[in-house]
């Protein structure tokens, strides 16, 4: 049975296998030894360097992959994740599952952060971030007949947005409550009403991030978002006769 110990460092040392194999992952990212995109030894070899079972082992990687450390590419292996940095949106799934997060929490955390990401997005995003953007606002335009679509390149246009920020941490903290409002929303997009209206309203704060107006994307984003929780909060009360 594994038993708790201190270390040199002063940290308290994991309780069960699949903490060790977290905390060793952990410890090599942190000397240099792991980096973005580095392959990880196969379970069997980090199995026998850890002294623990192979089931274990791979219940330490799935918990590095639900928090976006690590990504498992079929028949390559499991690598450290390469890209954006990921907060694991499958913890807040969950929180919201147990606790019933309400629509207007939703909206209520992303005026706090998208507001202030549109206004970093006009200051700092790339001429290629800032033409993904564009890309995603034609896609909304061009699907105003089929709501899910929209809905699809509705979330990427506020993640695009979140890219071009210029920064990670919020750029994680975006993804992980776009995933979210994606999977809440999608119950309710065959009720969407005014997607034109909302296509504009995307475009607004697409041009403002184009003419690098940090005042302006920060006033469209939250003119948008406040439009948009009054209409999903009709999607939802209404076709339920409430």
């Amino acid at each position: 049975m594994d038993t708790l110990a201190i270390r040199p460092s002063g940290r308290t040392a994991p309780a069960t296998s699949p903490d060790r194999v977290v905390e060793h992952i952990r410890e090599r990212i942190e000397r240099g030894e792991l980096g973005p995109g580095d392959r990880l030894p196969p379970e069997r070899d980090l199995a026998l360097s850890l002294g623990v079972s192979r089931p274990m082992v791979r219940c330490g990687l799935k918990a590095l992959a639900a928090m976006g450390v690590l990504v498992s590419r079929r028949g390559a292996g499991t690598f450290i994740a390469d890209g954006p940095p990921s907060l694991g949106g499958e913890s807040l799934s969950l929180l919201a599952a147990l606790h019933g997060l309400t629509i207007n929490e939703m909206y209520d955390a992303r005026l706090l952060l998208e507001v202030g990401v549109a206004a970093l997005a006009a200051e700092n995003a790339t001429p290629e971030q800032v033409a993904t953007m564009a890309d995603e606002v034609s896609e909304m335009f061009g699907s105003l007949d089929d709501p899910e679509t929209f809905l699809r390149h509705d979330v990427r246009f506020h993640r695009s947005v979140a890219a071009g920020c210029g920064n990670r941490v919020l750029g994680a903290l975006i993804e992980m409550v776009a995933a979210q409002f994606y999977e809440q929303r999608r119950e309710t997009a065959a009720f969407a009403r005014d997607l034109r209206e909302s296509a504009e309203e995307h475009r607004r704060i697409f041009r403002a991030i184009r003419k690098r107006d940090a005042a302006a994307a920060r006033q469209a984003m939250g003119d948008h978002l406040r439009r948009s929780q009054t209409t999903q909060v009709l999607e939802v009360v209404e076709p339920r006769g409430l």
